[in-house]
């Protein structure tokens, strides 16, 4: 198995989205042997914004040409698509910012989603041109936008479905981790929460038994 394991916090070691989808990244390789992780900090080296090149191919005003592809934003484009086309598994761990994704976040889609690449405009709207494969999103929240007290609007869950379908990849599973400022009792419950989800999905298999 190939994973491809993205994470946006500028928090780094102490960030629980971080640490969450570690935990996600984890239970995949504990359920393939011999798999193998490929990781961005999009935080830490978040991906150039799009140039002028990108742009006018993106509008398609001028769609890519031989040369086009081994200058500008483009080449970073083709490597994170790829990226994600090489991975049987995409892990995300994200804080929610102003509700909804971080702008380092923000810049890899705006790289991933791209017209006549990762998805083509047909008369019944876009299709994506990638194959379907789960995506495990960890999303760490200061405030809550779920359930009882829900106190905040949530851009961020549905932005990523509507994104993620455009390329073609539509089975996502969401980690919430609510309430991150409230105490620690509220930390804890977030925790409790978002790691039973991951037992309900991805339960760790069961150890082997040297014969």
């Amino acid at each position: 198995m190939k994973i491809l394991h993205l994470h946006c916090s500028p928090r780094g070691a102490d960030s629980h989205s971080l640490r969450f989808s570690q935990q996600i990244v984890a239970r995949l390789m504990a359920r393939s042997s011999g798999a193998r992780v490929t990781a961005r900090d999009l935080a830490g080296l978040p991906p150039a914004h799009v140039d002028s090149v990108y742009a006018h191919a993106l509008a398609g005003s001028r769609m890519p040409t031989a040369e086009d592809s081994n200058a500008g934003a483009l080449v970073l484009s083709e490597t994170l698509i790829r990226e994600v086309e090489n991975a049987d598994a995409v892990v995300i761990g994200t804080p929610m910012h102003n509700y909804t994704v971080p702008s380092s976040l923000k810049a890899w889609i705006d790289h991933v989603l791209r017209i006549h690449r990762s998805f083509v405009p047909t008369p019944e709207g876009k299709r994506g041109l990638l194959h379907d494969r789960p995506v495990f999103i960890a999303v760490a929240s200061g405030g809550r936008y779920l359930g009882d007290g829900a106190r905040q609007p949530d851009f961020l869950t549905p932005y990523l479905k509507a994104v993620f379908e455009t390329i073609g990849l539509r089975s996502l599973h969401f980690f919430p981790l609510q309430s991150l400022v409230m105490g620690d009792d509220a930390v804890g419950a977030a925790w409790r929460h978002a790691s039973a989800l991951l037992d309900a999905q991805l339960p760790m298999p069961p150890a082997v038994v040297p014969a």
